[in-house]
């Protein structure tokens, strides 16, 4: 079979994605320095990128609760209710001080469940200086970690990897034994600028079908033989350094590397089982599908098998709402309530997966966006090209939280708390184990953060990164819990203090030593801190137990009660 006939046989296209289990990935970081790198981390952390491409709307995403009434004047027809209608604003955090107090949009109640466990973060105000507001330069400067004046022709992660490995040409070494995987993939159709390194060329080659159909056809393929020509095709010593050199040396090798590849994808994915969760499939209130869901179903797998892929890069598409953000009649309603309850359940569900498969604690995923929206709203039910914008965080190693405050509302876009790299800069170090001075001098450069600098790099530390990931437990007591019970010992009647985090029907009991419930109440109650009180008449004297149960509450303290 001639070269490109094979070539075209098996749909190979520089710079196009493989069609796994019907999801294009991109195979990236096919170096040698990739390999080692992965071979050699001292951890098995993963680190997801949730690319939101668009520019997605903040302010309908993470609402100012104690700035409401001017939140609304701003964007009187696109304003998610507070305290009226059926479907209101989500309070995230009661706990907080109130200027850093903020609401979920009502679409996602999974993001609010996260965040109770101790699973999810929310950084506020989100930008780079200088921010211009376009789709293309705004998605390059976060995909290369650059200033608005940078032009990289590199990306933050591929310059990490670069300066910790000499580079060396794709595929010659790739794979080996000790590392058969890429470090990185990448799903969907567009070749990222996240993982290039300078002097490089992509890596990505395209399949069709699944993994067993790649394995099938590659079993099936006849040899192929040269034209005569030339034995290999191979350009003029000369040319090897230039980028025509390399671009032939990549196109050359596609075939003798493909077969081990799509070998490997299969062997990973094969024995691996069917997710025992159930992913969403769409939103509820339409027919929009949820596109996240078979990416994250299909990461999950591929860990499942024992990939020792370190990055992976997934998209949602469709934030670019000028016109009909919300629906005319209903503003919680529309095309990116849709896309925030994609993200929300699929995230949820992604976290239940990985938990099942013993997964959670090595996963970390991270929001990005180019921008954010205008803080007034269109004539159009939509908003325009902003700067600032949230970020969100996932994961049972993430320190839950609300980062930064409300922003100034009487400007025209959210104003910069975090510049993006800031956070990146963190996750690099506390997640992946880079070395401070290497995020500083080699990814970042140290040039980003006006605030205080710390010891051995310019960067403001987080603190983003739980220290043992099953703190996720006490994260989840500390907003629901039974604070104290007064008095103890008690006599006629006992009051216990009770905090919240989100509304609960929750079952009080008084119990006996016997394991007798002796008195019992049922309530519903709304975040922030209740009283509840049981009277204690014809009560024998002993030690008995109050108990506070809601599916987020389960505390039970000790009392005597005493004649």
């Amino acid at each position: 079979m001639q070269r490109r006939k094979f070539l075209k046989n098996l749909g190979f296209a520089a710079g196009a994605p493989i069609a796994f289990q019907g999801i294009p990935i991109q195979v990236l970081a096919g170096q040698q320095q990739f390999q080692k790198l992965a071979a050699q981390s001292n951890n098995d952390r993963v680190l997801i990128m949730l690319q939101m491409h668009g520019g997605n709307d903040g302010l309908n995403t993470i609402i100012p609760i104690d700035k409401y009434e001017e939140y609304y004047s701003r964007r009187a027809n696109i304003a998610i209710p507070y305290k009226s209608g059926n479907r209101t604003l989500i309070p995230l955090d009661s706990t907080v001080p109130a200027a850093d107090q903020v609401g979920l949009h009502p679409d996602m109640n999974s993001f609010k469940d996260l965040y109770d466990r101790g699973k999810a973060a929310v950084f506020q105000g989100v930008s780079y200086e200088n921010n211009n507001g376009s789709h293309f330069r705004g998605r390059d400067i976060q995909l290369m970690g650059g200033s608005s004046d940078d032009y990289f022709s590199s990306g933050w992660i591929g310059r990490y990897l670069n300066q910790e490995y000499a580079p060396m040409i794709y595929p010659e070494q790739f794979p080996n034994s000790e590392m058969p995987d890429p470090l990185a993939l990448e799903i969907g159709n567009d070749v990222s600028l996240l993982f290039h390194q300078e002097g490089n060329i992509p890596t990505s080659i395209s399949l069709p079908g699944n993994p067993q159909g790649f394995a099938d056809l590659i079993e099936n393929l006849e040899g192929f033989t040269d034209e005569g020509i030339d034995p290999r095709g191979i350009p003029p010593e000369f040319l090897k350094p230039s980028p025509y050199g390399k671009e032939m040396d990549w196109l050359l090798s596609l075939e003798d590397k493909s077969e081990t590849y799509i070998k490997r994808l299969a062997e990973i994915y094969a024995p691996t089982k069917e997710s025992s969760v159930t992913y969403p499939e769409k939103y509820p209130f339409s027919n929009s599908k949820n596109p996240l869901s078979n990416q994250l179903k299909l990461i999950a797998r591929l860990l499942s098998g024992g990939i020792k892929t370190k990055v992976f890069l997934v998209k949602i598409g469709g934030f670019d709402t000028h016109a009909e953000q919300t629906t005319s009649y209903d503003p919680t309603l529309g095309g990116h309530a849709a896309l925030l309850y994609h993200i929300s359940s699929a995230m949820h569900a992604f976290d239940a997966d990985l938990k099942s498969r013993g997964l959670s604690e090595r996963v970390l995923t991270l929001t990005m966006s180019e921008f954010g929206r205008r803080i007034a709203s269109n004539g159009s039910y939509g908003t325009d090209h902003g700067t600032g914008g949230p970020v969100m965080l996932f994961g049972a190693g993430v320190n839950a939280g609300i980062y930064g405050t409300n922003p100034d509302l009487s400007k025209n876009n959210v104003g910069m708390q975090f510049d993006y790299r800031q956070i990146y800069a963190n996750i690099l170090h506390e997640w992946m184990g880079v070395d401070q001075s290497v995020v500083d001098q080699d990814i970042f450069f140290g040039d980003f953060i006006s605030g205080p600098s710390h010891a051995g790099g310019n960067y403001e530390p987080l603190d983003l990164i739980k220290e043992v990931v099953t703190s996720a437990d006490n994260y989840t007591q500390s907003k629901f819990q039974i604070e104290s019970i007064y008095p103890n010992p008690a006599t006629n009647y006992v009051q216990a203090n009770v905090v919240v985090n989100d509304y609960q029907e929750v079952n009080f009991e008084l119990i006996d030593s016997s394991g007798r419930v002796v008195r019992s109440a049922r309530r519903a109650i709304a975040p922030g801190k209740h009283t509840v009180t049981f009277q204690l008449d014809n009560m024998m004297p002993g030690f008995y137990f109050f108990k506070a149960k809601s599916p987020k509450l389960n505390d039970t303290k000790r009392l005597f009660i005493r004649k």
